[in-house]
């Protein structure tokens, strides 16, 4: 099988994945799989220049087109799933301690919660904020 064939499946592959996922950096990549296939073209048997390109393209892409996936991020509509929990009611599965998370479900999600009181199992909470790992919790009306 001809090297750029393999570039251009491997490129094709990863603008799909991206389709699916939205993150931008898996079109760069497939991008720069795509200049690497067309360097093979060019230039059959050069890997080496074909890899560096792809790489240089992939690696500029990135750098230049941050400000731009940044704005879409940031940008009027786009809201993480995540934040639009804070303020739903929920209840707690396994019991919360000041010093060690529980797990709350929302919905019919099921969430890490840490809390700055103890909470019983069967009570009902109310997400306060998010952080990295776990939900920030308080008691449901306390």
């Amino acid at each position: 099988m001809d090297l750029w064939l393999i570039w251009l499946i491997v490129a094709g592959v990863l603008i799909v994945v991206e389709m699916l996922t939205l993150t931008f950096y898996l079109l760069w990549l497939g991008i720069g799989a795509l200049a690497a296939a067309i360097v093979d073209v060019i230039y059959p048997d050069a890997w080496l220049l074909e890899v560096v390109v792809g790489c240089v393209v992939a690696l500029l892409l990135t750098i230049f087109t941050k400000p731009l996936t940044r704005r879409f991020q940031v940008g009027r509509g786009f809201r993480d799933a995540v934040d639009e929990l804070v303020g739903m009611q929920g209840t707690v599965l396994e019991a919360i301690d000041p010093d060690t998370p529980g797990i709350v479900k929302i919905g019919s999600e099921t969430w890490s919660a840490k809390s700055s009181e103890s909470i019983k199992k069967g009570e009902a909470i109310i997400v306060i904020s998010r952080g990295s790992a776990f939900l920030q919790v308080n008691k449901w009306g306390g």
